[in-house]
């Protein structure tokens, strides 16, 4: 891929740019595994409310532990979920300026929460980052839904095909590959760096 093909990378956060804490520290003592609560956090009507902006953090966790099940009381899956995010990897922020410094139009795109977003480790340098930022509760859209990346796309103003996306999560990736953008699968800042190499963009 030659460097000119690529004039727009978005990124998602979790995982990629910011370190996330193991999903062991929400599950607490519950007699529920990863895997499981991992599942049920993918399929869950409340998750998916809550990264919407549909619903208050105690509706999310109340409804979230009624849908699996759990002993914990709802305030306190909302007090470990706000706790989940441990800031920008070392490098993140380096990286992020230098594709800006060569000319390359730098987004994110999150599925996240007011929770979350604006009160996130590192949240005033990460809101510095970004020529645009979109994200899930103040859109009203989640990822892997098509009408969210055709937003970003229809925003960015560039053919799909000259945006990167860079996500943790398989079933995004695949969305948006599905509408014709570059896509790629990383975890963590070293992937995302080789990502980014390989094309030619760093």
């Amino acid at each position: 891929m030659s460097e000119s093909a690529i004039k727009s990378v978005v990124f998602d956060m979790g995982g990629v740019l910011v370190e996330l804490g193991p999903i062991a520290e929400i599950i607490g003592e519950e007699e529920i595994s990863v895997q499981d609560f991992w599942a049920g956090w993918l399929r869950s009507p409340s998750v998916r409310a809550f990264e919407r902006g549909r619903c208050s953090p105690e509706e999310f966790g109340d409804g979230f532990v009624a849908e699996l099940g759990l002993a914990m009381p709802g305030d306190e899956l909302v007090r470990r979920f706000a706790q989940w995010p441990k800031g920008l990897f070392p490098g993140s922020r380096e990286l992020v300026a230098s594709l800006i410094e060569s000319g390359v139009e730098v987004s994110v795109l999150s599925n996240t929460n007011a929770l979350h977003w604006e009160g996130q480790t590192d949240h005033e340098i990460i809101a510095t980052m970004f020529d645009r930022e979109f994200t899930s509760y103040t859109l009203g859209m989640v990822k892997p839904d098509a009408k969210i990346f055709e937003h970003v796309i229809s925003e960015l103003g560039h053919p799909p095909e000259q945006v990167l996306f860079v996500d943790d999560n398989q079933p995004n990736v695949d969305a948006a590959r599905e509408l014709g953008m570059d896509a790629a699968l990383t975890r963590g800042i070293d992937q995302v760096r080789e990502v980014l190499v390989y094309r030619g963009l760093l």
